[in-house]
This record gives structure tokens, sequence and C-alpha cells, in this order.
């Protein structure tokens, strides 16, 4: 028997372009809402759908739940990573007060960190130990994760044994963005990477 496990990207969230860590919590807009319901149209049944506790996962996670008819959960460990200081900033504003803050974080964004923000290491450590349990409290059954792109950078990084900082500064994902992992005893779960 194999686990399946979904990790989707939320949608296009209200408020534009701009750097939403846990510290903001927009909801998704109607075209993020389309992302979402398009993402998931095709896909195998899921036995149950676990969700980041923030709006723009949640939401959908709640509707999603009682339309296929299948319970969900709320774990916290799947917030997206603090982004400190530059929480709701536009890159715009950033480099605005330090223009080259965003070359030098996508660079090496492990040592260049905003102030106060979530440090890579422990935000990938908190994702991987719930991926970890829902692949084992969930075992042999298809389970969704609606999260965050840095939840699925995490997951990949952990995955794959790359490096957080090259996963984080190469691997672009979309709005609805799912990566999918199979578990079935192997050393380490397989990865499909789709839409994004």
């Amino acid at each position: 028997m194999t686990t399946r496990i979904d990790v989707i990207r939320h949608g296009e969230p209200s408020g534009g372009r701009r750097y939403r860590g846990h510290g903001v919590d927009d909801p998704l807009t109607d075209v993020g809402w389309q992302q979402m319901w398009d993402a998931v149209a095709d896909q195998p049944r899921w036995h149950h759908i676990t969700t980041s506790p923030l709006a723009r996962c949640h939401d959908f996670a709640r509707q999603l739940s009682k339309k296929l008819k299948i319970g969900y959960s709320v774990d916290d460990r799947f917030r997206e990573v603090g982004f400190g200081a530059w929480e709701g900033l536009s890159p715009d504003e950033i480099l605005s007060t330090d223009p080259t803050a965003l070359e030098l974080f996508y660079q090496d964004p492990i040592s260049n960190r905003p102030k106060g923000a979530e440090p890579l290491e422990s935000f990938s450590a908190r994702v991987w130990q719930g991926y970890e349990e829902i692949a084992k409290k969930h075992s042999n059954e298809a389970v969704l994760i609606v999260a965050h792109a840095g939840v699925i950078r995490a997951v990949t990084a952990n995955i794959l044994g790359m490096s957080l900082d090259r996963v984080y500064s190469s691997l672009k994902i979309e709005y609805g963005g799912i990566i999918t992992s199979f578990i079935d005893g192997s050393a380490r779960p397989k990865l499909v990477i789709r839409g994004g």
C-alpha cells in the first residue's frame, strides 16, 4: 500500500504582491478561489484535508471538505514562514529602505533573513515534523495539505535532501501549484511537482 500526500499552495490573496508570512492573514480574492477550485478539479479522492490556520488556506480547506464530505484539521505547523520586519511589505517598499536587501535575501535566504524573521532551519523542522506525523497518522491513505509556497519548499528540501537555500532560491511555486509525494516504505518519499 502507498500513502499519498499532496501539498497545494493557496490561491491569490487580497492585498497585492507583498511578503505574507504568518503575520499577515489576507483572504483569497475571487481569482484565488477559482485557482484553487481549478487546481483540485481532476485530482484523485482524498481521505482527509489538513490546513494551515491562515485564512488564505483554511477558508478553502473548510469549503473543500464540505464539498467532498471528508474531515479536515488545522495544523499550526503548516503556517507560512515568518518574515519579521518584512511582513506585509511589497518588494518596492523593502527596496526603498534597503536597495540590496532582496538581492542578498535571494542569494542566501538562510543568512540574510529580515530582522525578526523566523529562521529557515526551524521553519523547515516544524513543517517536516507535521508532514511526518500526517504520513504516520494517515498511512495508506491520500491526504491534501493546504498551505504555502514556503511549506512546499520545506517539504521538497526534506524529501530530496537538498539544502534549504538552494530550494528557496530556485523553486518557484505558482498559486494553486501542487507537489505530490508517495510513501511506500522506501527510504524517502517519491516527489512529483505539478502546476508551478
